[in-house]
């Protein structure tokens, strides 16, 4: 089948599938593949397609072509109940160019399912399948050009930028995509660009918003600005952005103007700054150039007849020649998407009609045919996979382009390419051309990075504007989270601006320390002094001396100063729970039992010169039922009580104290509220203490031999400042020295009771064996009682 000859209005005259492109921008690339196909003996051998094309005058004029299309030959669109068997005039439909066209065009194609393949139109709406099941696009969508244009802000680290976006559907969508991928993007100024409506001209209100528009671009302290709009209002815009002055900015455009020459030719349009864009991968079509010219040109460089100019060039033959440079700088990118547009339905009727190398079978093809065929293509064309499996649209990657003021015939440098399957720029090179001082990547953020350890401090709803603080001592700055300092671990510390923590010296009583060896030494002598007390009491347990201190008392007073010294250790060495548990218990309780001793012992001694006297019948009671034992049980149960409970509101665990003086330094204590515990601990014993002194000073008349006054009073002096003493220093100081003076302090009462108390009576046992006798103590008894006559 013979390819056929189209004049400016002529209908073909022969069986053709034809081919529609909406707007002649492209018509050259469609018509090198239309070519191309119809001299190929393999695609589709014996079959011719043809084409016509349509201005739609931007977005303006689309639905006219579209029912022109839709019609038969008698420019009628019939209405029928099913339309399996209607033929329109074309077969598919390539374009419109725009994105607003292309929604318009599809919603109408879809009723009748003819394939609509977008060579341009990038938004997203095409993807919808329900609503447009024959919209099909050779582009990658709006979606992966915000995605590479968030990438090359990353790459700049330009987080503080202008977003401008025009007023239709095309600068919606993509504001709208913009704030839904981007992350770490801040927005100094948001505002819209107004359309045209129904010319080219702006109106006077317009003409306003657009000069307020770049007035506050000037203003604001964002220098990147990224333009979300067709070109069609472009012009105007960058025109006043030139008469306002605005310089110094970088520009980052949409694909949809990211090439228009008509922009690039605007007067003094360097003077704004750096303008970068997101554009259509470049592709290489063997031949294409020669034949961009040869449309305009018969055999042996004649000019054709004009009267085919409609379908080469807008009725203008020598427009081709003219345009052919400007389309050389622009490279082939739209160019290749036509090209394989062409291709994709040639591939289509390529399986439908069951084509092979002979030829194909001819017959009626209806256009909702075609579809499932386009949604199946996957073929290689000029080393490049085209396929439209997935969302409709094939996967062209973008790159990343600069335009050149001083490269007029290359005005649109490539910069870096784009990958929309990995989602990752690469630079190809690093010699980008900046409007600023040596060359340098201008900055655009709000407030400078902070530096290692500084949080940021919000100085406005922005996150991106902030002013840097460093950490306090003890915090650090969590990469997680910049904008709060964590406080370190209790083990760990760290200096003012740090971005981590670092052990803190542990400190504790230590074996080796020098305190230790005296405490230690101290304990052992009181232990072997009590443990000789406690041989030497046994074995004089019938003498007066023995019966006088307290009889079987003394052994219950020496068992608990023997726990008492063995539990000493505990104070020593990294503290665990047992050895806290035997701090806060062990202690208290023996100086209980030996203060209740004490006590009881001194109102024996007074109930037997005095009370006997006075209160007869209550001291035959006392001694009937042992009062002294009930006594020193009862103290005891409530001891233990008291140190239950304080145990449990208190529990003895070790815990890291900060030192106020060092913070680096942590003393690693049983109980963060010692003292507390400690005032609990040791108020019955102070109650004791008080009624034991008064008992004491009491019988300081007494016989000599009973008179324990001096050497109890000795005990509780011990007592007195010792828990005075410690309790001064854990009010002042926080540390080791507080275990010291706690385990100093155990070591003096436990040394006041041993040697105090019981060291004059083994004295006496030793040295004045004549003292330890019945008839001596009698003798005083006697005295006593003659001195109170």
């Amino acid at each position: 089948m013979s390819s056929p000859h189209l004049s400016h209005s002529a209908v073909p005259t022969c069986q053709e599938y034809k081919l529609k492109i909406a707007g002649y921008s492209y018509l050259r690339a469609m018509r090198f593949a239309v070519e191309q196909i119809n001299n190929s003996s393999t695609l589709l051998p014996g079959v011719s397609l043809g084409y016509e094309m349509v201005d739609v005058c931007y977005f303006t004029n689309s639905i006219h072509p579209i029912l022109y299309f839709l019609a038969n030959n008698h420019s009628v669109v019939q209405l029928h109940n099913n339309y399996t068997h209607f033929q329109p005039r074309v077969l598919a439909v390539i374009g419109p160019d725009s994105s607003p066209a292309a929604v318009i065009v599809a919603h109408v194609l879809s009723l009748f399912l003819i394939p609509q393949i977008s060579y341009r139109a990038t938004t997203n709406e095409l993807d919808n399948r329900e609503r447009f099941p024959s919209a099909f696009r050779a582009i990658s969508s709006m979606e992966q050009q915000i995605v590479a244009m968030l990438l090359l802000l990353k790459e700049f680290q330009w987080n503080w930028i202008n977003v401008l976006y025009s007023d239709d559907d095309y600068g919606r969508q993509n504001l709208k995509l913009l704030w839904a991928r981007a992350t770490g993007i801040c927005v100094a100024l948001q505002d819209v660009i107004p359309v045209p409506r129904s010319s080219q001209l702006l109106s006077l209100a317009l003409q306003g918003k657009i000069q307020a528009t770049v007035s506050k671009v000037i203003h604001s302290t964002a220098k990147v600005v990224i333009v979300l709009s067709l070109e069609l209002t472009l012009p105007f815009f960058f025109q006043e952005a030139v008469r306002q002055n605005v310089t110094d900015l970088v520009w980052i455009a949409a694909e949809a103007w990211a090439i228009e020459p008509s922009l690039y030719n605007i007067t003094d349009l360097w003077r704004v700054g750096t303008i970068l864009g997101v554009a259509t991968k470049e592709f290489s079509i063997p031949g294409f150039d020669d034949f961009r010219v040869s449309l305009a040109e018969g055999a042996n460089g004649q000019a054709r007849d004009p009267t085919m100019c409609n379908q080469a060039c807008d009725q203008c033959l020598g427009a081709a020649r003219d345009a052919d440079l400007t389309m050389r700088a622009q490279g082939e990118r739209i160019d290749f998407n036509v090209y394989s547009s062409v291709y994709i339905v040639a591939h289509a009727l390529h399986r439908l009609l069951g084509c092979n190398a002979i030829g194909c079978h001819k017959r009626v093809v209806y256009p909702w045919q075609l579809v499932p065929e386009v949604k199946r293509v996957d073929f290689s064309l000029l080393d490049k996979r085209i396929t439209l499996r997935g969302k409709g649209d094939t996967p062209n990657s973008f790159e990343i382009i600069q335009w050149k003021w001083d490269q007029p015939n290359n005005p649109f440098q490539k910069i870096a390419s784009y990958s929309t399957k990995d989602q990752k720029l690469l630079f190809l090179t690093q010699n980008i051309s900046w409007h600023t001082p040596d060359n340098t990547v201008p900055i655009s953020v709000c407030s400078q990075k902070c530096q290692p350890g500084q949080q940021r401090k919000p100085i406005s709803v922005s996150s991106c504007c902030f002013e840097c603080i460093d950490c306090e001592a003890g915090t650090f700055l969590n990469n997680n989270d910049l904008y709060s300092c964590q406080p370190c671990p209790d083990d760990q510390w760290s200096r003012a601006g740090s971005q981590e923590c670092y052990p803190r010296l542990v400190k504790y009583l230590e074996w080796q320390a020098g305190t230790t060896v005296v405490l230690l030494l101290f304990s052992v002598l009181g232990l072997v002094a009590t443990l000789v007390t406690s041989v030497t009491f046994a074995i004089h347990s019938h003498t007066p001396v023995v019966k006088s201190a307290g009889g079987r008392m003394c052994f219950l007073m020496l068992a608990s100063l023997i726990i008492g010294f063995v539990n000493i250790p505990m104070y020593i060495g990294i503290p665990t729970e047992f050895k806290c548990m035997c701090r806060q218990t062990v202690f208290s309780l023996c100086f209980t039992v030996c203060i209740s001793c004490f006590t009881v012992r001194s109102f024996q001694i007074i109930s037997i010169f005095k009370m006997a006297a006075w209160l007869p019948k209550a001291y035959s009671y006392w001694m009937k039922y042992n009062g002294q034992y009930i006594f020193i049980t009862v103290i005891i149960a409530l001891k233990v009580t008291i140190t239950v409970t304080n145990v449990i509101i208190h529990p003895p665990a070790p815990v890291l104290l900060a030192l106020e003086d060092d913070p680096a330094i942590v003393a690693l204590q049983c109980n963060k509220s010692y003292k507390l515990a400690l005032v609990m601990n040791s108020s019955l014993d102070m109650f004791l203490s008080i009624l034991c002194f008064y008992c004491s000073y009491m019988g300081k008349e007494l016989p000599k031999n009973y008179n324990e006054a001096k050497y109890i009073t000795l005990c509780m002096t011990c007592y007195f400042v010792s828990w005075i003493s410690m309790f001064l220093v854990m009010s002042m100081y926080r540390g080791v020295l507080v275990t010291i003076c706690d385990a100093m302090g155990v070591v003096i009462n436990l040394l006041g009771i041993s040697i105090g108390y019981f060291g004059p009576k083994c004295y006496l046992i030793f040295f004045h064996p004549e003292r330890n006798t019945a008839a001596y103590f009698q003798t005083a008894i006697q005295s006593y009682t003659m001195r109170q006559d």
